[in-house]
């Protein structure tokens, strides 16, 4: 399998730790997002987006983080991460989708890059923007975890799902700009027992080989 992602991505954070849950390997492709290399011929051929992250599997190619880690789990069905039954399953996927569908789509970097290029948002309103919709998103994180009863120590239970998967990248970013925290106390027990495992860790886009 290929991986094309970009370190700083939390999308492409996502995958990679739902492959080190799994246990997978990969070749990791590199598109510098920063330096506008998925605009480049060459990705466009293999991305229509010219989005990250991408998995090539063979001949299929699979895009959209979640979608993957889906893929992923469906065909590498252990360890799982969407267990337990049906209802259980819509909790992941919904906690999953506060996060991919609610947060990150405003505030990754294409938005960004707009807001200040063409609409000429200034720098510090572009960083309120992006405080404001992380701490209110994470805020409705940390409601829903404290609300449904089921954390412990991860978003749901003892064991790792693609809920952790999506939750760890979304504090990444959240650190990198700043944004407060303290009003998500679930949200950051989680994280933090998280990052004490090597998938998460070893992971991180500190650790990445195209961190600069």
């Amino acid at each position: 399998m290929e991986l094309y992602n970009y370190f700083r991505s939390s999308a492409s954070y996502r995958v990679r730790i739902a492959m080190a849950l799994k246990g997978l390997t990969f070749d990791y492709k590199p598109v510098h997002l920063a330096r506008n290399e998925q605009f480049q011929e060459s990705y466009a051929a293999v991305s229509a987006s010219r989005l990250v992250p991408l998995l090539r599997d063979g001949e299929a190619s699979v895009t959209q983080s979640m979608a993957i880690i889906e893929y992923l789990d469906e065909i590498h069905p252990t360890p799982s991460l969407l267990p337990g039954d049906a209802l259980s399953r819509a909790y992941i996927r919904a906690l999953s989708q506060d996060i991919a569908c609610e947060i990150h789509p405003l505030n990754n970097l294409r938005v960004l890059r707009y807001l200040v290029k063409d609409l000429g948002v200034t720098d510090e309103n572009k960083t309120r923007w992006y405080r404001h919709w992380v701490e209110s998103g994470l805020g409705v994180v940390e409601h829903r975890l404290a609300q449904e009863g089921r954390a412990g120590r991860f978003c749901f239970g003892e064991t790792p799902t693609m809920a952790d998967c999506l939750l760890v990248p979304q504090v990444f970013n959240a650190q990198r700009f700043d944004c407060r925290l303290d009003h998500v106390p679930t949200v950051m027990r989680i994280h933090d027992h998280c990052m004490t495992l090597e998938a998460f860790r070893l992971t991180h886009p500190d650790a990445c080989p195209d961190a600069a």
